[in-house]
């Protein structure tokens, strides 16, 4: 259940994006597009990210955490080029600048939408 409110935020969140940030769009069937964005996101950020994280924490801990911004930019382009060339799915990135305010559009949306969502901890 936990799996399926996440994987509904993470869409939302891309949802926001797709409005917001030019550069950012859905060429096919919209919800299917999302839903399958969504699903690829949380793959790369579940196996890509924490080794490009293990490989790039020395810029992290050199900008305090700003380079952060920029391997979520590469997650989410990355999940775009993933999306398009090997499920072909419409969910385009045209660059790394709409893929930063992508990025940071879907962390904040993430963010304010998981705050409502109890742990598992506290529902025990």
């Amino acid at each position: 259940m936990r799996f399926l409110i996440r994987w509904i935020i993470t869409a939302i969140a891309l949802v926001v994006a797709v409005l917001i940030v030019p550069g950012i769009d859905i060429q096919s069937n919209a919800w299917i597009t999302v839903a399958a964005m969504a699903l690829i996101l949380g793959l790369v950020n579940t196996l890509v990210r924490p080794i490009l994280q293990f490989l790039s924490c020395g810029l992290i801990v050199a900008t305090l955490g700003l380079f952060l911004l920029v391997i979520n930019a590469l997650t989410l382009w990355l999940s775009s080029t993933i999306a398009q060339d090997w499920f072909h799915v419409g969910f385009v990135v045209d660059g790394f600048w709409p893929a930063f305010w992508g990025a940071l559009v879907v962390s904040v949306v993430s963010f304010l939408l998981n705050v409502f969502v109890p742990d598992a901890e506290q529902q025990a």
